[in-house]
């Protein structure tokens, strides 16, 4: 792991990083040291941390409640707590909701989880039909025309605008106060998470993979446990 710094800019994920996978998204749960965690490295990185994950702002929001940081879902919230949507009509998307919607109330084991500016569709209770979740959700791509695109996560297919992805978030977060002139730092988990590497390692920064799998990271925790210990050795360390 990369010597401990007081000047990183933090750019968490959220799901099979700072919390353990579950089931179903709805199913996942912060407890109080999870958010006693993020609000202190907030605070000592003076405001450089963001919340980069496949969930909506509401959703990140209720997680993480009372705080409300900056984060990016396929919105971001700045530090400034302005909020930039994609130009895109969410109405598109809409359309083909319904259809993917349908295809997983009819298969049981299926999640459709619908997130305004992108939807996704989990597999992770019937991995069996991982071929046919993805192939309903391109073809919703292909429906829809250009525009959007199909991104593959673990265990889940998302349909969502093109060009906004999680690297795009974190140079965007770059260019702005606090982070500005931090070295960024993001810890992520899934092959959504690799952009956002690249675009790290690109700024001088440092990416860490949490658990197994091939990745463009240089470094790696073995679970989200071992990411939790190393950012509270982080602050004790720059305390």
């Amino acid at each position: 792991m990369p010597p401990l710094r007081p000047d990183w800019a933090f750019f968490l994920d959220i799901d099979g990083t700072l919390l353990d996978i579950a089931p179903t998204p709805k199913s996942v749960h912060t407890v109080k040291a999870d958010c006693r965690l993020v609000a202190a490295l907030y605070d000592k990185a003076g405001g450089a941390l963001a919340l980069v994950s496949g969930r909506s702002l509401a959703m990140i929001d209720e997680l993480f409640a009372p705080l409300r940081l900056p984060a990016h879902g396929v919105e971001r919230r700045d530090a400034r707590a302005r909020v930039h949507h994609p130009r895109f009509s969410d109405d598109v998307l809409g359309r083909a909701a319904e259809t993917i919607r349908a295809f997983a109330e009819s298969h049981s084991g299926l999640v459709f989880e619908n997130k305004g500016y992108s939807m996704a569709l989990h597999y992770r209770l019937a991995p069996h039909l991982a071929s046919a979740a993805h192939a309903v959700v391109r073809e919703a791509a292909r429906a829809l025309g250009e525009g959007v695109e199909v991104q593959r996560g673990k265990m889940v297919a998302e349909l969502k605008p093109a060009g906004h992805d999680k690297g795009r978030a974190i140079a965007a977060f770059m260019r702005e106060k606090p982070f500005a002139g931090r070295v960024p730092v993001f810890l992520g988990d899934d092959l959504t998470d690799e952009h956002g590497f690249r675009v790290v390692q690109e700024l001088g920064g440092h990416a860490v993979k949490v658990g197994s799998g091939a990745t463009a990271a240089r470094f790696r925790l073995a679970n989200p446990a071992a990411a939790r210990a190393w950012l509270e050795e982080w602050l004790a360390q720059c305390d």
